[in-house]
């Protein structure tokens, strides 16, 4: 059976078909009757606007596309979920791409999609102001995420990564512990640097004379267990272990589960970011939230005002607020979350 042309919906509603396409695709030229028609034709006839030649008329994909460091993780699961469920909301595709391997590999997902979206999202270690002048049309809006440019020509949606990790940091020695070590993300990393920096000032405020006991780690499993080995190995061991995020702080709880070491009797743990399977190890793992999806479901939206927009609109920058979660690797019977920050 041959599919249902834009001619067949104009033959059946009785109008031509520049009426038709100014009626499906929201131009003006048609009275609310006649639009009307038109929908409830197309409809009942099933047509489905070729997406080529809708765009051709539109100059619009209604898709936006996601540029992100890695797919893998529940992170990056979750911030995926956010984006989309709000793109969805809108009757916008997602086209999501990885740069794994450096600027060169971000560069050429950028490009790859240019004719193809709308409108970027982006999360990128790689991305700084000279890289967004060489490799992004200025007609192309887009938001930056968790990032350290600063610019009149993009919006820029960060989260408060200073001020959760300060807070989280103040939790601990206020809970009673004399210093605290922290396991530090990839040192090129924004986020990374930030809560690094949050850790520091913390230190000085609240503990002073206490001793900086910076770990070295990458975000990853991997490299929390195996920062959690390196501590077990010191004498003494630290009181209090903050890791830069909830991975690298899964990994060391399991570094010291295996050498029999008490979480919290012996040592205390947290974490940044609230990924959804913190609350369920054991113990469950206090954390700084970062409420991972709205983060997604935001930056779709300030995208989304942008393209809707595109003359008035004018790009912008937002912190997202942080919230510490106090459960059981910080002593805490029950969970408890406050904000808190600088």
């Amino acid at each position: 059976m041959a599919a249902v042309t834009i001619k067949d919906v104009a033959r059946e509603a009785g109008v031509s078909v520049a009426s038709v396409s100014r009626a499906l695709n929201g131009g003006g030229g048609v009275t609310a009757e006649t639009g009307q028609r038109i929908r409830d034709v197309a409809a009942r006839l099933s047509y489905v606007p070729h997406a080529a030649a809708r765009s051709l008329i539109t100059r619009r994909t209604h898709t936006i596309g996601a540029l992100l460091p890695d797919l893998h993780g529940e992170f990056f699961s979750e911030l995926i979920r956010g984006i989309d469920q709000a793109a969805r909301a809108r009757g916008l595709h997602l086209l999501v791409s990885s740069s794994h391997d450096g600027a060169a590999d971000a560069a050429t997902a950028l490009r790859a999609m240019q004719g193809r979206v709308d409108g970027m999202l982006i999360l990128s270690n790689h991305v700084d102001a000279a890289f967004l002048r060489s490799n992004l049309p200025a007609s192309v809006p887009a938001v930056l995420l968790n990032s350290a440019v600063k610019s009149n020509a993009h919006s820029v949606l960060n989260i408060d990564n200073h001020g959760g990790a300060y807070a989280m940091v103040r939790h601990l020695l206020q809970a009673g512990h004399s210093g605290v070590t922290f396991i530090a993300g990839p040192a090129d990393n924004f986020d990374a640097q930030q809560r690094e920096l949050g850790y520091r000032a913390a230190m000085a405020k609240y503990a002073p004379h206490a001793p900086l006991d910076v770990v070295a780690g990458d975000f990853s499993e991997e490299a929390g267990y195996r920062a959690g080995q390196q501590l077990l190995a010191r004498k003494p061991r630290p009181q209090a272990v903050f890791a830069a995020n909830d991975m690298m702080a899964v990994g060391c709880l399991y570094a010291f589960k295996e050498a029999g070491v008490d979480v919290p009797g012996d040592i205390a743990l947290a974490g940044f970011d609230d990924i959804p399977i913190a609350r369920y190890v054991t113990p469950p793992l206090s954390t700084v939230r970062v409420r991972i999806a709205d983060l997604g479901r935001s930056a779709l939206e300030q995208l989304a005002a942008l393209l809707e927009d595109s003359r008035h609109a004018t790009p912008s920058s937002h912190t997202l607020a942080c919230e510490i979660v106090i459960r059981a690797t910080c002593g805490g019977e029950q969970q408890a979350s406050s904000r808190q920050g600088i």
